[in-house]
């Protein structure tokens, strides 16, 4: 009776004694204390708190609980406001390739995260990969906003421009992340399952100092403990968020003063040897069988904030487990430390000792710490009874901390985080690939670390303004030339000259190609102005590579083999990485184009004054002079601007509406004069006077590059 009568009390009190300080909330934490304290005579209630899972799945239910973060915690957060799905078209091609039309979707969404303020977002995960990293580099194009959630916080200006000034809400209190326009194209066209790493307070934080938080007022913590990476308070009460966190630590409760006061270990304790009454010899319950084997789960920092595992392995006949959630982020060490305490409160869980004092212990309450002459201590207090000034104490031994044994760390498989850089754009016109009349430029870019993954391009200028024409295909391979060829020829393979590049990162890389790949044109490079295949490919250093067996001049260029200088630009011709701007009205002009990184602020432009390339064969080749006695006669060969193959070895597809050419000879006394030919072939007038003659072949938007010849009537001799 008194039992009951003094618990009764203690709960009472309690629950009032919190009213009073903290209101519904200390009035909880109050009954909490009170039930806390004498739960072994009524029982414990069911409870639900935090559990490991539950923190990696984001919810958007209504009613859905806003954990109050510490630390530092990966969490899902709940999706509290979206709009539709945005749809944009972007239309590419025109005449000679058709019209392209691209449809791309984004999003825009508020994300609430804490409800106690924060310090700060760290990285962000979609679908389990890395959407931001620790850098605060984005792998997805996006805005992005936060609000700490003090009470001072304003509306998001997206929030209010959509919903009305008057009716956006700011959501005091609560922290939260607003994404504006979020690229789905990487997630399925939908809102990606979304973790975030929060920092609400600058480093660990002690078990104890968390329940102070949570008890507004109405728990006071001792000092000590572990210290805590992170911790997302939830649960239907206040007692289930700190029950969650302290029970696996060994905590108890008891009454001090005014307020609950959070225990756990060693720590003062209370000699009573005087108290005990003569002969009067203690009980003393031999424990049970304990668990031999602990295991304790949580959130590994070293993971990502994954769940981890450690184990305290006893050993012998009668193997139980004993498991643990404890719903907080800690390292390894500090894991292994806490089941190793486990394991030895577990081993004296069951011993037990009821000792009768006199009434000099009438102030001893549940949840002190005492001492005793004849057994070693120290002894928690789990329960009182006073019958006739003779005052029953039933004690449960305390465990000392144990030395934490290594932890098992594993192999984690954590999401790659690797920066994006700055973007890089180069613009070249190449020759034509489809012999259609449309003239083109291709755009190359690619970021100065191995994460960057496209930009959006945009043409125009500051003073006119600026359009986007779509994005960049996938990541180029750009450098600069550190070692220029030298003089090569364009007949026969070059092995006398290498180039030496150095590309943006060490992540990019060339390869080498045998003959048959670079007679399908594999292996193709702009090096300066010059098309140039090589088919070997060697590492020298970090991003730096030499390149041989070289072909030069390829496709026409060989009016750029001259003029190489040390920091010309290097690009790799693959067509994967080629994104092609058509320019029908850019022919003689500077067309400007930038490229907008995923990143705020990383642009590149570049410039580019386009001479219709695509649309002119190349010049004439292999001239020479033949004939006999007085008549010389110029010959050459033709090429074609189609891709199509030299199949017969005779002749290539001509590609122009007719065969003509243009030559303009100048004699030695610098008179000038053009004659124009139906064929590869001019029979040289007068042949006995010296001529410098320049070829062209004329096609049906234009005439190719001069080839050079100069002739000399000793040639025929």
């Amino acid at each position: 009776m008194a039992t009951i009568g003094r618990g009764m009390m203690a709960t009472m009190v309690l629950t009032t004694l919190g009213k009073a300080v903290a209101g519904p909330v200390g009035a909880a934490l109050g009954g909490l204390a009170g039930r806390a304290i004498d739960g072994a005579v009524f029982g414990t209630r069911t409870r639900q708190g935090p559990r490991l899972t539950e923190l990696q799945v984001q919810l958007s239910s209504y009613g859905t609980q806003i954990p109050r973060l510490f630390g530092t915690m990966r969490v899902a957060g709940t999706v509290i406001w979206a709009t539709d799905l945005r749809e944009s078209a972007t239309t590419t091609g025109g005449k000679g390739t058709g019209r392209t039309t691209r449809y791309s979707y984004s999003a825009s969404f508020a994300v609430a995260l804490s409800g106690r303020p924060i310090r700060g977002i760290r990285r962000i995960w979609a679908e389990g990969k890395l959407l931001r990293g620790a850098a605060g580099d984005w792998k997805t194009r996006t805005g992005f906003r936060w609000y700490p959630g003090d009470e001072l916080q304003a509306p998001d200006p997206l929030i209010a421009s959509i919903v009305g000034t008057h009716d956006a809400p700011a959501y005091r209190g609560i922290a939260y992340a607003v994404f504006e326009d979020l690229a789905l194209a990487d997630f399925g066209n939908r809102i990606p399952s979304l973790s975030f790493e929060v920092e609400a307070d600058a480093g660990p934080v002690a078990a104890g100092a968390i329940a102070e938080a949570l008890g507004a007022g109405a728990v006071v913590a001792e000092a000590g403990g572990p210290l805590l990476a992170g911790y997302a308070a939830s649960g239907a009460r206040c007692r289930d968020a700190i029950e969650a966190l302290v029970e696996p630590l060994g905590g108890w409760y008891a009454a001090t003063g005014d307020r609950i006061a959070l225990r756990c270990g060693t720590g003062p304790a209370r000699l009573l040897s005087d108290a005990v009454l003569p002969g009067d010899a203690p009980d003393w319950e031999r424990p049970p069988a304990a668990p031999a084997d602990v295991a304790l789960a949580y959130h590994d920092v070293a993971r990502d904030y994954q769940a981890g595992v450690q184990q305290v392995l006893r050993g012998g006949a009668m193997r139980r487990m004993l498991r643990i959630e404890l719903p907080a982020a800690m390292t390894a060490q500090v894991a292994a430390g806490i089941a190793g305490d486990v394991a030895a409160r577990a081993a004296l869980s069951g011993e037990v000792r009821t000792v009768a004092f006199d009434w000099r212990a009438i102030d001893v309450a549940p949840g002190d710490r005492v001492m005793l002459d004849h057994a070693d201590g120290p002894w928690r207090v789990r329960r009182t009874r006073i019958e006739a000034m003779r005052i029953t104490l039933e004690l449960v031994r305390i465990a000392a901390a144990v030395p934490a044994a290594p932890p098992a760390v594993g192999m984690p498989r954590l999401a790659a985080d690797v920066a994006s850089g700055a973007t890089q754009l180069m613009l070249v016109e190449l020759p034509s690939d489809s012999g259609e009349g449309v003239p083109w430029i291709g755009a190359i870019a690619a970021g100065t670390a191995p994460g960057w993954r496209r930009a959006t391009l945009l043409a125009g200028d500051d003073a006119n303004g600026w359009s986007e024409i779509g994005e960049t295909a996938a990541a180029g391979v750009l450098g600069r030339v550190t070692l220029p060829p030298g003089p090569g020829s364009d007949m026969i393979e070059d092995r006398a000259s290498v180039i030496e590049v150095e590309l943006l990162h060490d992540a990019m890389t060339l390869e080498q190609v045998d003959d048959a790949a670079l007679d399908r044109g594999g292996n193709a490079a702009l090096v300066g102005g010059e098309i140039v295949q090589f088919g070997r490919a060697q590492r020298i250093g970090p991003a730096r590579w030499r390149l041989s067996r070289l072909w030069r001049a390829r496709r026409g260029s060989e009016t750029a083999m001259a003029g190489h200088r040390v920091g010309e630009d290097f690009v790799l011709l693959d067509p994967a990485t080629i994104r092609r701007i058509e320019a029908p009205a850019a022919i003689g002009q500077a067309m400007t184009v930038m490229a907008v990184g995923i990143a705020g602020g990383d642009m590149a432009t570049a410039t580019i004054v386009p001479a219709g390339r695509a649309l002119v064969p190349p010049a004439p080749v292999h001239l020479s002079v033949g004939g006999d006695g007085d008549r010389a006669e110029l010959r050459w060969v033709r090429r074609t601007r189609l891709p199509a193959p030299w199949r017969d070895a005779i002749d290539t597809p001509l590609g122009e509406e007719r065969e003509a050419y243009r030559l303009t000879l100048t004699d030695a006394q610098g008179g000038v004069r053009t004659i124009e030919v139906a064929g590869p072939r001019w029979p040289i007038e007068p042949a006995g006077a010296a001529l410098t003659i320049e070829l062209r072949q004329v096609g049906t938007y234009g005439a190719s590059a001069p080839a050079l010849f100069h002739y000399r009537p000793e040639m025929m001799r």
